[in-house]
């Protein structure tokens, strides 16, 4: 609400308590629906594969290594140059890639008939000859496949879902295409794509080179668990040089893995033996992490198996003319966010799908507000006109009514009021005071008395209790009656659920509750109504 700030001095000078007094009016208090915990100034939310790869790019840079890009595709021919005789125990894990054949796609006229029949019109001698001359480039690879839809109905001065149509229906042939394998393949692991960037480097940069990258590598597991996904980041690193030693691979791991809290590392060799690395130098790294210390996993001890490093062979590299040493060290960033983050399945580190649906206290407040509240900053004062009668004479003995509030909503005088018609009760039920609450996951209504202090103590208050959700649901139906010419009476009594007192639960949030076997407690005795007069 915007005030007049001249006024507001006037007054002040004049009469300050009473001008200060009426802040409360100049400054409106929030809808309920729009008050905290539901307003809430939203953040965003790293991945934690992709903050981990941030954090491994931004220590391999303060070691000093330059980043770089690895071929992603790899022709299998670069696999046998690199792993000789292990090539196709490689070739088994790796993905290889297929492509749609282009179709020989003759147009005889039985098909130019249902292509004038789908357009609209005959085709001329010329727009047939169009159409043959458009598919003849397609199948030269003249004309790509996201092409050839806009290019045929530019050259037939038609609109593109018609071509799309005949596309479909008078050439079956491209729905009977079926993918031909080539000889490219997804890297399977960084390795692939090294010897061929260092064997293009080693003609532009003076040794020593030291690269580091992180990116994808896809590997046709059998399947996907806990430890394995058939695509992971792989953040490696080679170091280029006459004087390059396996010593390097020691010193890399310290400096790279200290800097994400590791202690300790000792270093083995490696049973595999790859023959892309020289013999006794393919070495795996072990590290002790505290975070792993008494964690109820396999790594109690707090050591774990974390990166592999090699020499690489000199027969590898000599098949790419590559005259120096070279070491060569690979981790797993999915492997090292597992241990950062304490997760124990890499599929739910890596997809929301996977994920289970976990809340807070605080979180399950944010997730449960009104279902209706009113439109207008007059629906507003009702609201609180309401609230504050039946804060005043709830308790007041029956038959009995209270002027709430009277005034102009939409061109109408009107006048709203609080009333109890009924002998021997109150105002108000004696739950129209309870207040929503979230303690424990459990969603509660309940009023400030002893037996609840527990709940007002640890709990979180959602911002809103049973009179003040009535308030809302009433002052949103005067306005919708009012609205149309006419008065209205609305009454709640004894509340079961939570959507007859205005009370609406996020589905997410309904499932966690119910699921975590928490309860869902809204209910008692409210009796209030409110009738709203035209006058």
């Amino acid at each position: 609400m915007k005030f007049d700030p001249d006024a507001i001095r006037k007054s002040a000078a004049q009469d300050f308590e009473k001008t200060w007094n009426m802040g409360r009016e100049l400054i409106p208090a929030p809808a309920i629906n729009d008050s905290y915990p539901r307003l809430r100034l939203n953040y965003g939310k790293t991945h934690p594969i992709f903050e981990t790869a941030q954090r491994l790019r931004e220590a391999y840079l303060r070691m000093g290594f330059e980043e770089t890009m690895n071929p992603l595709i790899v022709e299998d021919r670069e696999v046998y140059r690199q792993f000789g005789s292990e090539a196709l125990a490689v070739l088994d894990r790796c993905f290889y890639l297929a492509g749609l054949p282009r179709p020989d796609i003759g147009l005889s006229d039985e098909r130019i008939a249902k292509i004038a029949d789908i357009i609209g019109r005959n085709l001329s001698d010329d727009e047939v000859k169009t159409v043959k001359e458009v598919l003849h480039s397609y199948k030269k690879g003249e004309i790509e496949g996201d092409d050839l839809i806009p290019v045929l109905a530019g050259r037939l001065d038609t609109v593109d879902s018609r071509v799309a149509v005949m596309i479909d229906e008078v050439f079956p042939e491209f729905r009977e295409l079926i993918p031909e394998p080539t000889k490219k393949t997804l890297r399977s692991h960084m390795t692939s794509g090294w010897f061929i960037t260092l064997s293009a480097l080693k003609e532009l940069r003076e040794p020593p080179v030291s690269l580091f990258s992180i990116d994808r590598c896809f590997r046709r597991e059998q399947s996907e668990d806990a430890s394995r996904l058939m695509t992971y980041h792989s953040a490696s690193c080679v170091m280029m040089g006459e004087d390059v030693t396996v010593d390097y691979g020691k010193a890399v791991s310290e400096a790279l893995l200290s800097q994400f809290g590791f202690e300790e590392f000792r270093f083995q060799p490696d049973e595999k033996r790859s023959k892309y690395y020289v013999p006794d130098t393919q070495i795996e790294v072990y590290a002790y992490h505290p975070a792993l210390r008494d964690s109820g996993t396999k790594y109690a001890d707090g050591w774990i198996e974390i990166a592999t490093f090699g020499m690489y062979s000199p027969i590898a590299l000599a098949a790419y003319e590559i005259p120096y040493p070279v070491m060569n060290l690979g981790l797993g960033v999915e492997r090292l966010a597992m241990i950062l983050y304490g997760a124990g399945d890499v599929r739910t580190l890596s997809y929301p799908q996977f994920d289970k649906l976990t809340m807070t206290d605080h979180e399950l407040a944010r997730a449960v507000s009104l279902r209706q509240s009113p439109e207008t900053g007059r629906g507003l004062a009702i609201v609180r006109a309401i609230v504050r009668v039946c804060e005043e004479h709830g308790s007041d003995p029956s038959p009995c009514e209270y002027l709430a509030w009277e005034g102009e909503l939409f061109g109408h005088q009107i006048r709203v009021i609080v009333v109890e018609p009924e002998e021997n009760t109150k105002l108000c039920g004696p739950a129209a005071l309870n207040e929503v609450m979230i303690h424990d996951g459990s969603l509660l209504g309940v009023p400030r008395t002893g037996k609840w202090d527990h709940v007002f103590e640890d709990g979180v208050p959602a911002g809103f209790r049973f009179i003040d959700a009535f308030a809302a649901e009433a002052a949103r139906g005067i306005e919708d009656a009012v609205r149309c010419g006419r008065g209205c009476e609305i009454r709640v009594k004894g509340v079961k659920v939570p959507s007859e007192i205005n009370i609406e639960i996020k589905p997410h949030a309904n499932r966690w509750i119910t699921s975590g076997n928490k309860k869902i407690d809204i209910r008692g005795p409210v009796f209030t109504m409110v009738r709203a007069e035209i006058v």
